[in-house]
């Protein structure tokens, strides 16, 4: 027999073994399901021995195993919708309360004019280098290693705080409809359903926030449409609203303090806007995905936030006694109040479950982006290893596991003190977006002036920030306005109380921990350097398209297609 004849023989017998044994070639579910745990390949030829800490950092986050399985739909929804729960349908109560109608919106739409800059700026760098961990990397990458760590950290403690936050929130929204349960036994039920969305991968993140967001929007929708009616006299009474609360009890509820108190719940509200960011970086096609969900976050700020607000200040005057803080619990929402007391029957237990379901949506937020950044943190070298374990499914198993066991912290919902827990819970993440909104508007600045001294073009972006660099510093500079304001608000507090400790450290606990983050750091790791120098970053590593001139072609032909467009068209390119 020939040698050829052999190995054919072989062949059959192979192919025999198989069909006869299923299990050899086809193992079973239940095996597939344990292998998924497994941990997956990396690529060791990122890495090199003469490869300096930060180097590695970069090349870790740049060639993480993370599924990219997102679609452009997920994102497009996870933009619009993803992450409007508390901030917006609860917390806008205190904020109306203290800052009065136009409080509210001078407050809002500031706020939304700093995160719209910051968004444009994570979207340029996240297109450039959709990296595991986004936006959180890019301190690390091109501010300096110390305040990339505090800021990635302090987020980090953000979203493990906001998913017993947005628990407990959702088990309060039960006390509408009865008082008679244990609110525990919801939270158990909300816990189990979030945790295993998240642990079936970014697939199973990407297809809830997809149906959540989907109802938030059509909800909103609705109710300007409701709103409009209610004020027009359209009601069951047919009573013409119009302004009349603007003038009585009034526009302004404490003056410029007041206006000054709305920044942080401003900011709560829109905090999340960025995990988009996170959401693209699992996306199969982050060049194109993100850039068309991007230029929606407009619409998201104008309608969502400062329409919506603007017709809830008609509907419920500044001094009603349910809103939050004034003896309604943390149950009330200006929402369900602004309905309710205007007798439309049935629709006021609809818009509370939209808002349980919104919480919920932000709970599973909260678990996703938690994860991704303890990964990217661990990936660099800035958590515990065991942390960076990403399985064969791309889940960060581990990172998801200590945001579950934090999580049981909501657990805390049938505590009789639950409200005091509630604002603590408040303070911690309060300010945090505020310092990943510097710290992305920061990194876009140092990454725009490297290009500048690396003679590199903006011609070889595949996506350039609408507001530029200047939105940049425009951003920044709100954000430190934001924390002064907060500095003054927290210290002397609406209303003429007498400072106090407690609610100094409720409204600036965020800031002394991200000092202790920052300067811990440069201790242990001895980093006495300020800044990175701008000729020593890194502009390549991590872009998926490493051609560069074809991408700069590329980049180049849809920039002209456009420009021979009608003026309406690009008009609307640029907005939508």
């Amino acid at each position: 027999m020939s040698g050829k004849e052999k190995i054919e023989n072989l062949d059959a017998v192979s192919v025999l073994t198989s069909t006869a044994d299923p299990s050899v070639s086809n193992p079973s579910k239940w095996q597939e399901f344990k292998d998924s745990f497994k941990r997956a390949d990396l690529d060791e030829s990122a890495f090199s021995p003469g490869m300096t800490e930060a180097e590695r950092a970069i090349a870790a986050t740049a060639n993480s195993p993370m599924q990219k399985s997102l679609k452009p739909r997920h994102i497009l929804l996870i933009t619009l919708g993803g992450n409007i729960g508390t901030g917006l349908f609860v917390s806008s109560g205190t904020a109306l309360r203290t800052g009065g109608p136009l409080g509210v919106l001078i407050g809002w739409i500031i706020t939304g004019a700093c995160c719209y800059t910051v968004v444009q700026a994570m979207a340029e760098l996240t297109v450039r280098f959709p990296v595991a961990g986004s936006h959180t990397t890019f301190a690390n990458r091109f501010i300096d290693r110390s305040f990339g760590f505090a800021v990635a950290w302090d987020y980090a403690l953000l979203w493990l705080i906001v998913l017993p936050l947005e628990l407990v929130a959702a088990s309060m929204t039960i006390k509408f409809w009865t008082t008679s349960i244990n609110p525990d036994i919801f939270v158990a039920i909300f816990y189990v359903f979030i945790v295993a969305v998240n642990f079936f991968g970014v697939k199973g993140y990407g297809e809830a926030e997809f149906v959540f967001s989907s109802i938030k929007i059509v909800t909103i929708m609705g109710f300007i449409i409701l709103a409009l009616v209610l004020i027009c006299g359209g009601g069951p009474t047919h009573e013409y609203i119009g302004a009349q609360y603007w003038h009585d009890p009034g526009a302004l509820a404490s003056g410029f303090k007041g206006v000054c108190s709305v920044f942080v719940s401003a900011a709560m509200s829109y905090m999340g806007t960025e995990v988009c960011g996170l959401a693209a970086a699992e996306s199969a096609n982050p060049r194109k995905a993100l850039p068309a969900a991007i230029k929606h976050v407009f619409w998201r700020i104008l309608l969502f936030y400062i329409v919506v607000l603007l017709l809830v200040g008609m509907l419920v005057p500044f001094n009603s006694e349910r809103l939050l803080g004034a003896g309604g619990g943390t149950s009330a929402s200006p929402f369900v109040i602004a309905i309710q007391t205007h007798t439309i029957s049935g629709l006021p237990s609809v818009m509370n479950a939209v808002i349980m379901l919104s919480l919920l949506s932000v709970g599973n937020s909260a678990t996703f982006s938690c994860s991704r950044t303890i990964c990217a943190l661990a990936a660099q070298g800035m958590a515990p290893k065991i942390f960076a374990y990403v399985d064969r499914k791309g889940r960060p198993l581990y990172a998801l596991l200590l945001s579950a066991v934090v999580g049981l912290f909501s657990f805390i919902a049938a505590y009789k003190d639950q409200d005091t827990v509630f604002a603590w819970l408040l303070s911690i993440s309060g300010l945090s977006s505020i310092f990943l909104w510097s710290a992305i508007v920061l990194s876009h600045i140092r990454f725009r002036y490297a290009m500048k001294k690396q003679g590199r073009s903006l011609d070889e972006l595949a996506y350039v920030s609408n507001t530029g660099v200047y939105g940049s510093y425009f951003g920044l500079l709100v954000n430190i306005l934001i924390v002064i304001c907060q500095f003054w608000v927290s210290l002397f507090p609406v209303g003429g109380a007498e400072p106090s400790p407690v609610i100094f450290f409720q409204g600036y606990l965020c800031v002394p921990l991200v000092l202790v983050l920052y300067l811990g750091h440069k201790i242990y790791k001895r980093n006495w350097a300020m800044y990175i120098r701008s000729e020593e970053m890194d502009l390549d590593t991590g872009r998926r398209e490493m051609d560069l001139n074809l991408l700069k072609q590329e980049v180049a032909e849809e920039r002209e297609l456009l420009r021979q467009k009608p003026f309406w068209y690009r008009t609307y390119k640029f907005w939508c």
